[in-house]
């Protein structure tokens, strides 16, 4: 009871320094103010405390598809009641003929990286049956693929022809038919993502360095939002090249002119997901929705950020879409 009472009379404070702060500064002095507190660390504790991170911090995806080149395996992991990610299903695959990285059309390797499934391919929309009964058209080349200048398509997750085949694939990952028809009826691939490593994908992430990345996400849409192109740029990698093409000088001198326009914004990220990049110690992929809206331009759309740790484990952008 007293626990109870302690915490209304903190809640009730805290309502009242809320309304003397609006009545003496007003709503966008308030605005500030939580957005600077959506860049503190401690706020990220309590969020990312109730999260499974098996894969990452995860907010729009309910299944995970981990492909384990090594192993030849593929394995099904869908959110229980708990929210949890629980391992469901393990699908024996093939890959691609050549063992590596995909960096070209044509090389015969199954890529290593973070994909959604865009589309699903079926008879009714008239699949060729040497891809089985179903085929789960994947996002490769993601930004991070384009970023490094990788190349190619048409990686997809399908099942086999009724004729014997080569137990291997041109770059695509497949698995029985049987298999495929399962996953088609366990999947909404809307929710689910793909992630494909050399060997066992990462798990159990460590929970500090998703609230430092979630910290510093919101610290980079603080300085945006007020217009502090200093720290706003701060966070870009001298490396950093835009999806376009875009290096970080030709980047500055473009954000430099938007920011000196000084514009109200409103700034709203949905559904973030922070995601270790296979095969790497320190890369990681942040996506979200955005909502943006200036008196000059509104946006509303998927957004996808590649950041490396540096020495102080301070993110530093190398690409955006």
């Amino acid at each position: 009871m007293k626990l109870l009472l302690l915490l209304l009379l903190n809640l009730h404070l805290y309502a009242s320094d809320v309304l003397t702060n609006y009545r003496l500064h007003g709503i966008i002095n308030m605005e500030k103010q939580m957005d600077l507190e959506l860049s503190q660390e401690e706020y990220w504790k309590t969020q990312v405390a109730q999260r499974d991170t098996t894969f990452g911090y995860i907010e729009s995806f309910s299944n995970v598809l981990a492909c384990d080149k090594t192993q030849s395996a593929l394995h099904l992991y869908s959110l229980d009641q708990n929210k949890t990610f629980q391992f469901r299903k393990k699908y024996s695959a093939f890959t691609g003929k050549l063992k590596g990285d995909k960096v070209k059309e044509g090389d015969l390797r199954t890529p290593t990286g973070i994909y959604q499934i865009v589309e699903k391919l079926s008879k009714e929309t008239k699949l060729d049956p040497f891809y089985g009964p179903f085929a789960f058209v994947t996002s490769y080349p993601n930004v991070y693929d384009t970023y490094r200048g990788k190349n190619g398509s048409g990686i997809w997750i399908h099942g086999l022809p009724q004729q014997d085949r080569d137990e291997f694939t041109r770059g695509c990952i497949a698995i029985n038919n049987s298999s495929i028809e399962c996953l088609s009826n366990n999947i909404d691939i809307s929710k689910t993502l793909l992630i494909i490593d050399e060997s066992e994908i990462k798990k159990n992430i460590a929970k500090e360095t998703l609230v430092s990345i979630l910290a510093q996400l919101y610290a980079w849409r603080y300085a945006w939002i007020y217009d502090d192109i200093k720290s706003y740029l701060n966070f870009y990698a001298s490396e950093f090249v835009r999806f376009d093409g875009m290096d970080r000088e030709k980047f500055a001198s473009y954000k430099t002119r938007i920011f000196q326009k000084g514009e109200r914004k409103t700034i709203i990220f949905n559904d973030i997901n922070v995601i270790p990049y296979p095969n790497s110690s320190d890369i990681y992929e942040i996506s979200f929705k955005e909502f943006y809206k200036s008196d000059t331009f509104e946006f509303t759309g998927e957004k996808t950020l590649v950041v490396a740790l540096d020495e102080n484990r301070k993110i530093k952008i190398l690409t955006e879409k």
